[in-house]
């Protein structure tokens, strides 16, 4: 997993992530409203820690806008070939991580 912060400020964090075949995130919660872009990749899965799964297909120009899930969770990328995306955070305040890790939820 490739995690680069673009630029951050008070409010916001961009940051672009890339993901191997067969790679995942690692556990966490997202703690704010985003906006996410995918640049490349094919198809994705959302695990969360209670067992439910999803999958779906993705595309480069795929885009839109989530809100905070509380519930710790991880994507992997199940496709053949490497998932990347930009995601735009907009959080409450300078400090606040748009995606704790699982312990510190």
């Amino acid at each position: 997993m490739q995690l680069e912060s673009i630029t951050e400020e008070d409010t916001q964090v961009i940051r672009r992530l890339i993901l191997a075949p067969g790679e995942h995130t690692v556990w966490h919660a997202d703690a704010c409203r985003r906006f996410t872009v995918v640049v490349r990749g094919e198809r994705l899965g959302i695990e969360y820690q209670d067992g439910e799964r999803i999958e779906f297909e993705v595309h480069a120009g795929m885009s839109g806008w989530d809100d905070p899930e509380a519930r710790v969770h991880r994507a992997t990328n199940l496709g053949n070939s490497a998932y990347e995306e930009v995601v735009s955070f907009y959080r409450s305040g300078s400090g606040v991580d748009p995606q704790p890790a699982a312990g510190s939820v």
